[in-house]
């Protein structure tokens, strides 16, 4: 039922939605009614139909699915000490995770390329919201060059929709199309996606996509790719001293100072933590802060020691299945999407068990995106290939 056109129609609405909606959505409430239409309910509905799918990936996979079945059980426990209002919120939020992740492989269906064509025209769309988002904020709205950007619906967040488009020029960047005059298209979107982080000035992101696109040469291995890295170097010499100013006025955002707090609040519950979902506010400085503006020491406040260790399993564990699927075009960009997510958790995400939202993009997708490796690694040619631009 799962392979049917209308089932496969259905899912590409769920992925497309979670991609785009994210901008264009009128409301954080219509995301999340749509997500809970086109997504949620199709992998529900599908997920006994394609049990022999799911059965591949445990079988091809069984660290990572052992260590977030082990994750995702942890943070239930975790619900009989945490200090929130209505644990039951957080273990429905446990709930979609699980459904998520689930929805990739049904939607797959044995075919990576599905997922990386989808993505594609995610990465468009997010383009073209950076285009609007630029001539809005700037052109209608008439903000001073020097301010920071905001994204459209719920990227409006300087840090977070900067991660969005971040992750996107990441994936992009590993899927060349094979039409000359498309690449003129995806240059351009690779371009505004490019310009959105800039302008945004979210140093966290900026160096995440600096360091990713740099990296490349060491799994692609292509004279492309290698041009590629230097020339953004290039740009982000330039772009450095064009923006020195602003780059330098926020100093380090006590983000040192933070890291160090959050170390001492973790050692008051070590073994613990919170619990999922648990309220906590960081004190240094003389100023509260809302998280501690990483991911890994997040995790651990919450969930202690236990919870950060099961954490790091299953994302090294991502790590590792893309590093063995390195030959094909989805593990490259898995592998692209995982060193840009890494990077840019260790400087602002602080959300694991949230509703879907900005930073599932740069934590739960690249798991998601994990689960098709299955079938990546099984038939390369399923991938379509990386085209060689002209003269190379």
């Amino acid at each position: 039922m799962h392979a049917s056109r209308w089932a496969q129609v259905w899912m590409m609405l769920g992925l497309l939605w979670f991609l785009l909606a994210i901008a264009f959505a009128p409301t954080n409430k219509i995301y999340q009614q749509g997500l809970t239409l086109f997504l949620w309910l199709p992998a529900m509905v599908f997920a006994w139909s394609a049990r022999d799918r799911l059965k591949a990936v445990w079988q091809s996979q069984r660290w990572v699915c052992l260590m977030i079945l082990l994750l995702a059980t942890w943070g239930g426990i975790s619900l009989l000490w945490t200090n929130v209002q209505d644990p039951s919120r957080e273990a429905k939020r446990l709930l979609y995770i699980g459904v998520f992740l689930l929805f990739f492989p049904v939607f797959a269906d044995g075919q990576a390329n599905r997922v990386i064509r989808l993505l594609k025209w995610g990465g468009y769309g997010l383009a073209l919201s950076a285009l609007i988002a630029i001539i809005k904020f700037y052109g209608v709205e008439h903000k001073d060059w020097s301010a920071r950007l905001a994204g459209l619906g719920q990227l409006s967040h300087p840090i977070l929709g900067a991660y969005v488009i971040g992750v996107a020029a990441v994936w992009m960047l590993h899927w060349v199309p094979r039409d000359r005059w498309v690449q003129v298209v995806w240059a351009l979107a690779i371009g505004l996606l490019g310009l959105f982080v800039v302008l945004s000035q979210s140093r966290g992101a900026a160096l995440a996509l600096l360091l990713s696109v740099v990296a490349m040469p060491v799994w692609c291995r292509d004279r492309r790719t290698v041009l590629t890295a230097v020339g953004a170097i290039v740009a982000a010499v330039a772009v450095f001293f064009a923006m020195q100013s602003l780059m330098l006025a926020r100093g380090v955002s006590y983000r040192p100072q933070i890291f160090m707090e959050a170390l001492r609040m973790i050692g008051e519950h070590p073994w613990t933590g919170l619990g999922l979902g648990g309220d906590y506010r960081v004190f240094t400085e003389g100023q509260f802060f809302d998280h501690s503006h990483n991911l890994f020491t997040h995790v651990a406040i919450e969930l202690g020691l236990p919870g950060v260790l099961l954490w790091a399993a299953v994302w090294f564990g991502v790590l590792w299945q893309a590093w063995k699927a390195r030959h094909t075009d989805l593990g490259k960009g898995v592998l692209g999407i995982w060193v840009f997510s890494f990077l840019a958790m260790q400087f602002d995400a602080a959300n694991l068990t949230g509703t879907p939202r900005a930073e599932w993009f740069i934590t739960w997708l690249p798991i998601a995106l994990s689960s098709v490796l299955v079938w990546a690694r099984a038939k390369p040619g399923a991938c379509d290939k990386v085209a060689v631009l002209p003269n190379q």
